[in-house]
């Protein structure tokens, strides 16, 4: 990998990141009183370790949230499966919180990095990597200036880049091709994402197709699910899934609507972030409506309006509960949230308009209505009332989603065919192709 001439846009971000490095120790101190950092865990983000390097072949993959985690970690188990070990860093707690319970032997989480060259310096001179794969949109300048620096062999993977993104990085010509020119190989969503990745100057873009589909049936003990639905006891249900800030709101403006219609109605509500639970709790009060608490091990009765589930690890168990669900981040700017493991848990979406995160999936699931988009608020009502009064509608509706999500799958074993040039072989131990061809 060349090194190139390094525009004066990037020598300057890396100047005014490094300038701010002392405010990232605010910053970190501020997250942490709202839960978003854990305060034992301030040295990674500053790239101090927690642990040693293990010896071999490592693969460092960067995935900043839940979602991305979700979708990586089956790829994850077959790098360590290879011999290959891993390093997975994230930026969020929640997807902390996912890797120390799902991630496989040989593999181990740590915190990112903050984007500047002190900590990023630190960072890789500990790992060392022999390998690093970013995960869908994860851009940051200074670190694809420090692995192009190092001729680490560097992949985007399950690569998306919106139309807004790409406008924005093409207003910066001389930065964007510098910064995408650091990519050995971009493996892309679709069709449309490549072509994006290859106007802005990556050198070698493939379109695998997009690794959410080749997600895992979310797991759901069916003893819980007997439990839940005893309790239930029949009533209509419908669930409110991975909701931010504000969206809470809406479903239970949405609710109050329904109960005239559906009188023993129940909702069940999923914060994207368990720890808002007592927030949500107090805002369900201020409705006048009861609420219990899954964390608490409350039972569902019959006055019980919302059942919120306030635990991490259990969408799997609320979407078979559920037959018609409403998918939030889609009417905030988060991008919404990724519908596959919805529509394998077989139940019938409705979602806001705005899913950027995904949103190649959900074309796919409009066109073949998979999915019914309320384009604002006030819509969500009608739309969670007609598949609730059809029942059946509900069922053909999600038999559809996961029909297209079936058809979608096989994607994992594509990226890996493209992979192993980079990979350890487990059999022979040889190193991978792509190092023999940078010592050769």
């Amino acid at each position: 990998m060349q090194a190139g001439r390094r525009p004066l846009l990037i020598s300057a971000y890396r100047g005014l990141s490094r300038a701010l490095t002392p405010l990232f120790h605010l910053l970190f101190w501020w997250r942490c009183r709202s839960g978003k950092e854990i305060a034992q865990r301030k040295g990674e983000r500053f790239g101090r370790p927690q642990q040693a390097r293990p010896s071999g072949h490592l693969i460092w993959v960067h995935a900043a949230s839940v979602g991305e985690t979700m979708s990586v970690l089956p790829l994850i188990e077959a790098l360590c499966a290879s011999g290959n070990k891993v390093l997975l860093t994230t930026v969020t707690v929640t997807a902390a919180e996912i890797a120390a319970t799902r991630l496989p032997q040989g593999a181990f989480h740590q915190f990112v990095p903050y984007d500047a060259p002190v900590p990023l310096t630190r960072f890789l001179d500990h790992w060392s990597p022999d390998l690093a794969m970013v995960v869908e949109s994860e851009i940051w300048p200074c670190q694809f200036d420090e692995l192009r620096s190092r001729n680490v062999p560097f992949i985007l993977l399950n690569g998306r880049l919106s139309d807004t993104s790409h406008r924005n990085w093409s207003r910066l010509p001389a930065a964007s091709r510098y910064v995408f020119e650091c990519l050995d190989l971009v493996l892309a969503q679709s069709a449309a994402d490549a072509g994006r990745f290859r106007r802005l100057g990556c050198k070698r873009v493939e379109t695998p197709g997009n690794l959410k589909f080749d997600a895992s049936v979310p797991e759901a003990a069916e003893t819980e699910i007997m439990d839940l639905r005893s309790q239930i006891d029949g009533r209509p249900v419908w669930l409110a899934a991975l909701t931010h800030p504000g969206e809470d709101a809406i479903a239970l403006r949405a609710f109050e609507k329904l109960l005239k219609e559906f009188p023993d109605l129940l909702l069940i509500l999923v914060p994207r972030h368990p720890a808002r639970a007592d927030d949500i709790a107090e805002l369900i009060g201020g409705y006048g409506l009861t609420c219990t608490r899954r964390s608490t091990g409350e039972k569902i009765t019959p006055s019980t309006r919302i059942y919120l589930g306030d635990t991490l690890g259990e969408m799997g168990l609320f979407y078979r509960l559920a037959p018609v669900t409403f998918l939030g981040g889609s009417f905030t700017d988060v991008g919404g949230h990724n519908p596959v493991e919805a529509a394998l848990g077989g139940s019938a979406l409705v979602t806001g308009p705005h899913v950027a995160n995904a949103r190649a999936v959900y074309k796919e699931f409009w066109a073949g209505k998979a999915a019914l988009r309320a384009s604002q608020p006030e819509d969500l009502t009608d739309l969670v009332a007609g598949l609730l009064r059809r029942p059946e509608d509900a069922r053909d509706q999600a038999s559809r989603a996961r029909a297209l999500v079936e058809a979608g799958r096989g994607v994992q074993e594509k990226i890996l065919l493209l992979l192993r040039p980079y990979l350890k072989d487990r059999a022979d131990g040889r190193e991978p192709e792509a190092e023999r061809g940078q010592s050769s």
